[in-house]
């Protein structure tokens, strides 16, 4: 993030951490939120929430250039944190005896998704599409998210992956 709001929103140096930690409240917002959403309905909320994300990490590339812009949507693309709580209480769910397992995999997974992230955005970046163009990378990885969730939902309704109970159907 901040190659591109110094470079293309000419934010200074100086207020990057501004930035940084209008990113972390968003983070915060997005955990409670996330949690509550999750308790309430886990599928809808993970879909939910993988849409939010696809809407507003988008939304970046074309507010990265704006210094007000870029700070309330990195405060939104925060807030599409929401996502975490939700992904760990699905794995909860399914993971029966196995859940510290599960939760090492899950973290491993969440690494993994960073790495694929920074490496598609320096494609892009590379590519010269410009710093602003991680955004679009980034909102289609979410809907490929969406696109593997909607598939592992097809499945359990098939019957074929997990039982209705756990997907909450």
């Amino acid at each position: 993030m901040t190659p591109t709001l110094t470079h293309a929103a000419h934010v200074s140096a100086h207020h990057v951490p501004l930035y940084l930690a209008l990113w972390g409240l968003g983070m915060i917002v997005g955990n409670i939120v996330g949690g509550w959403a999750a308790d309430r309905a886990l599928i809808p909320a993970i879909f939910g929430i993988l849409v939010w994300n696809a809407v507003f990490l988008s939304v970046f590339y074309f507010t990265a250039t704006d210094p007000l812009s870029a700070a309330v949507t990195l405060f939104l693309i925060g807030i599409g944190f929401a996502l975490v709580p939700a992904l760990q209480a699905r794995l909860m769910d399914v993971a029966q005896d196995a859940q510290a397992l599960a939760a090492a995999m899950n973290h491993s997974a969440f690494n993994l998704s960073n790495a694929i992230g920074a490496w598609t955005g320096g494609m892009a970046i590379s590519a010269g599409w410009g710093w602003h163009s991680t955004g679009l990378v980034a909102g289609g990885l979410a809907i490929g998210g969406l696109a593997m969730m909607g598939l592992s939902c097809a499945l359990a309704r098939m019957g074929n992956t997990f039982s209705n109970k756990t997907m909450g159907f």
